[in-house]
């Protein structure tokens, strides 16, 4: 059976689940054009049972690289009691998957699968009523007969001592295509009769398009030119002509200068005017007791902007006719971006559909929806399906950005070197929740680009140790420099990196070894053994830091960080081990140690990925990554302007995972992200006896005695 194929509804029971109260209860019933129920109040929408036994998933939770696609395949063959090949997972298409939720935040597991997990386990029990035994061919009872059930919320999971597929580490189905080429990505995908199209984006952020010479490339078979007010895209039919007409295409616009730069740009978010403060923590009175506290520190801490850096540029496909839109893209949020371009264009949702296809990486929203609203634009002007493929140069510069974030604390210990006072300020982009439109039309009629939702930045930005005073205040900002958007652990990654580089700082200056430090602050058995377990892995000395060991020109030091992702979900703890070249200033990442408690583990081989995905692409962040820009565009529009980390500083990386079956399953996306950075500034202190507090992590050479 092909992927988007119709499974008649005649010969499969199709069953769905949503919680309580997420959905309207009096919203219409809704069905697909092709017949397949996608209401997710309905029993209806997102399991089939076929015939001969096998079951396909429909989900609005899209696998990006993270193994979504096994991980849920199991917890469904677990409850159904079949194996875990016979199920097929269906995702992200508009048109035959309930919209239970874009993917983001590590939700695909914690949500989307314990969703699934429910339905299953109520058709288990419905089935059981036919007289299914385990191993039978459950399809075969059905006799034809579609059921027509409520999902019964109280349906009994099966114990997990009984468990016999989630928490074994099932290989993914995908890696073998995606190692031989024979996977199809967003950019392999062709329509008959599809144009290509190039967008051409100004010399500057801001810019009125003044004047287009069509006559530019007339010599370019089949290229022609589309201008909707400011937007200017060509169309072509090939690849290699939408270039060349996007390069030789003359074109006059206006030179705008409205950017702060990068340089200082700490400064210009701390004096740029809070459209309002909130107190997000208080306790006590830090302000008040940090005059009489035995030792008082400060600081400030400042994460750049970072782009998205997907390694393959943003795709899209999109065939606008009059009876429907449908739209491919690699998007995390089919339905979310359904919405989002029904409202901009003036689409009926019924007559709009997104199906999602693998792309190059999206770590939040990158330049796919972009990519999508550029396609659709070209298609609807020239009556024929359109493929717009991004260049680097178009990534890098025009991707929504992760914000920069700038936090100050301050902190005190009393005689006993317990945290007496801790105050944060941080300096965030305003809270939108969910996605903004990318574009709009003003009341001139001229499209304007929005940025999309940040994320909720503000959590992790208080200590999660004992404290007696502690206060948390956000100014929140009302736009930020470039255009913002939600980048892998949005704000958390940032936060912890200031509130594990801080706590450092007080352990230091009472003497104290760091890990020490922090099991005195804790009493919850799942943070002490996190941390306890990471020590031992890298064979923690306890000891008070810097302290400098030199062999030859190397310094050498050890760090630790500990979080929990958004202080209610994955306990964290980092280890790392650095070598710095007291000539050369460059840092080298030798040894990292990450212990890692998310709950139930589904598979063991798909979660252990995430984590050293999660590392990896942090500790280049944290390393390398800083969106550049001057007065008028983004400068960093390269690998050379906008590098990332590269095979050779990949260090040994040792990941120790917790299974707690009896426990809720928690989502791995994100969380291992968090205390890279800080672990890392944490060793080079260690080492060196310098503390790093801007990301990226740069030493100046030569460093002194």
């Amino acid at each position: 059976m092909k992927r988007r194929d119709f499974l008649r509804t005649g010969s499969a029971i199709i069953v769905s689940f949503a919680f309580d109260g997420a959905f309207s209860r009096t919203m219409p019933a809704q069905t697909s054009d092709l017949g397949k129920p996608v209401d997710p109040r309905e029993v209806d929408s997102f399991l089939a049972i076929h015939p001969d036994g096998s079951v396909t998933i429909y989900t609005s939770k899209v696998d990006v690289g993270t193994g979504l696609r096994i991980a849920i395949s199991q917890m469904v063959a677990e409850e159904l009691e079949i194996p875990v090949a016979r199920v097929t997972v269906i995702e992200g298409d508009t048109a035959i998957t309930p919209n239970h939720g874009g993917t983001g935040g590590s939700t695909g597991i914690p949500q989307g699968g314990v969703e699934l997990r429910r339905a299953a386990a109520t058709a288990r029990q419905a089935l059981l009523k036919l007289g299914a035994q385990p191993g039978a061919n459950i399809g075969a009872l059905l006799g034809g007969k579609r059921l027509n059930l409520k999902v019964d919320p109280n349906a009994p999971l099966k114990d997990p001592k009984t468990y016999t597929i989630v928490g074994k580490p099932i290989l993914r189905p995908d890696v073998p295509d995606k190692c031989t080429g024979r996977n199809v990505y967003v950019q392999d995908h062709s329509l008959p009769g599809m144009l290509h199209g190039r967008v051409i984006h100004p010399p500057s952020i801001g810019a009125k398009l003044m004047a287009v010479d069509e006559s530019s490339i007339q010599k370019i078979p089949g290229a022609r030119v589309v201008r909707i007010q400011n937007f200017l895209g060509v169309v072509a039919p090939d690849e290699w002509a939408a270039l060349r007409a996007s390069k030789e295409l003359k074109v006059t616009w206006t030179d705008e200068q409205g950017l702060p730069g990068s340089e200082n740009l700490d400064r210009h978010v701390r004096e740029s005017a809070p459209d309002r403060d909130e107190t997000i923590v208080n306790k006590g009175d830090p302000a008040a007791a940090l005059p009489s506290t035995a030792k008082q520190l400060s600081a400030l801490y400042v994460w750049p902007i970072q782009s998205h850096a997907s390694l393959g540029p943003s795709c899209a496909v999109a065939d606008v006719r009059a009876e429907g839109t449908t739209i491919w893209s690699a998007t995390q949020g089919p339905h979310g971006m359904r919405a989002n371009f029904s409202r901009i264009f003036g689409i009926p949702e019924d007559k709009l559909r997104v199906i999602f296809l693998d792309g190059s990486g999206s770590y939040g929203g990158n330049g796919n929806d972009d990519a999508a609203a550029d396609a659709l634009l070209l298609s609807r002007a020239v009556g024929k399906p359109v493929r717009v493929q991004w260049a680097r140069e178009d990534e890098h510069a025009w991707d929504p950005k992760g914000p920069p974030q700038v936090l100050e604390i301050r902190g005190g210990l009393d005689n006993d070197n317990r945290i007496a006072a801790w105050e944060t300020h941080m300096w965030l982009p305003m809270n939108i929740q969910g996605n903004r439109p990318l574009v709009s039309v003003d009341a001139a009629g001229i499209m304007q680009p929005h940025g999309q939702g940040a994320g909720l930045m503000s959590q992790n930005g208080d200590p999660p140790y004992a404290a007696t005073n502690v206060r948390v205040v956000v100014h929140y900002l009302k736009g930020t420099p470039l255009r913002p958007s939600n980048l892998r652990a949005p704000g958390k990654v940032a936060n912890v990196f200031a509130v594990e580089s801080f706590t450092d700082e007080l352990a230091a200056a009472a003497g104290i070894d760091a890990v020490e430090f922090r099991l005195g602050g804790l009493t919850d058995p799942r943070a002490l053994d996190v941390i306890k377990r990471a020590a031992e892995m890298i064979g923690w000395e306890g000891r008070p830091s810097p302290n400098r060991r030199t062999n030859g020109n190397v310094l050498t030091g050890r760090g630790f960080a500990y979080a929990r992702y958004k202080q209610a979900e994955n306990y964290v703890a980092i280890a790392m081990e650095v070598a710095v070249d007291r000539t050369t200033g460059k840092i080298n990442v030798r040894r990292i140690a990450c212990v890692h408690d998310g709950g139930l583990i589904v598979n063991p081989d798909g979660l252990r990925n995430q984590i050293e995905g999660s590392i990896l692409q942090t500790l280049g962040r944290a390393l390398h990554e800083e969106v550049k820009f001057d007065k008028s565009h983004v400068t960093s529009v390269d690998w050379a302007s906008y590098p990332i980390l590269s095979f050779p500083e990949v260090p040994s990386l040792d990941v120790a995972l917790i299974d707690r079956p009896s426990l809720p399953p928690l989502g791995a996306g994100e969380a291992s992200t968090a205390p890279v950075a800080a672990a890392l500034a944490n060793a080079v202190f260690d080492a060196t006896g310098v503390r790093l507090r801007r990301v990226p992590l740069r030493l100046e050479a030569p460093l002194k005695a």
